[in-house]
């Protein structure tokens, strides 16, 4: 036992050192002005971001009628159409009400423990293996998923927002199970209502690998000894 907690400390302070340099996450925008003010309109126009090398970034589409990913530099976007169904598309032709983005040219990779399966274990994770790095940071997981539930915004047009609940009015869930995914996600404890829900350090949306489905990531099950984590360097 103490051999295993002596390698685990081990990794925990090598990951530190690891993503020590890692680049500042540019937040435009904050959720709950979207939430409780009703601030739906562009804060920002995502072919104005001057460097889409490796860039990466999540947050939805202005009047939330859908979600934004980049992945290195491919910009994608998700909408439901009047069937309920889900298109994915990649443009850059985009605004979001408030969004996160950074680029990101190399990463750190390690296979995320069997331990880690959900949304809240990642987090306890992530917030364990960091702790003497700077924070926020973006970072990345692939690999299969046993289940997931995503869903896409879709507020009806001209809606008035004042509150979490009126801002969810029209948001679409898909369920995925057996999927090969790529999951692009934000982590802050410092963040809550501005980049993530007030119950959380984490925003993730996950897309699959053949860009047929994307979305905000609500619920997760990975497949053990599958998933990759990558955490950024500089």
């Amino acid at each position: 036992m103490k051999y295993i907690k002596t390698i685990t400390l081990l990794s925990i302070s090598t990951l530190s050192i690891c993503i020590a340099t890692a680049q500042q996450v540019k937040i435009v925008g904050k959720m709950k002005d979207v939430m409780w003010k009703g601030q739906l309109y562009g804060s920002i126009s995502l072919d104005t971001i001057k460097n889409k090398e490796h860039l990466y970034g999540i947050g939805p589409i202005e009047y939330l009628t859908g979600e934004i990913l980049i992945i290195d530099g491919k910009s994608y976007k998700s909408t439901v159409l009047v069937d309920s169904s889900l298109k994915v598309e990649e443009t850059y032709n985009l605004k979001a009400p408030f969004f996160g983005y950074t680029n990101i040219s190399k990463w750190y990779d390690q296979n995320l423990p069997d331990s880690v399966q959900t949304i809240k274990q990642l987090e306890i994770y992530l917030n364990q293996i960091t702790k003497n790095s700077p924070r926020p940071f973006m970072f990345k997981l692939m690999g299969t998923i046993e289940k997931a539930t995503i869903h896409v915004v879709n507020l009806p047009k001209d809606s008035k927002v004042s509150s979490p609940e009126e801002a969810h009015v029209g948001q679409t869930n898909y369920n995925l199970s057996k999927k090969n995914c790529e999951i692009i996600g934000f982590f802050s404890t410092e963040h809550k209502a501005v980049f993530t829900h007030h119950d959380t350090f984490l925003h993730m949306h996950l897309i699959t690998a053949d860009r047929q489905k994307m979305g905000h990531l609500d619920d997760v099950l990975f497949k053990k000894s599958t998933m990759v984590l990558s955490l950024p360097l500089k």
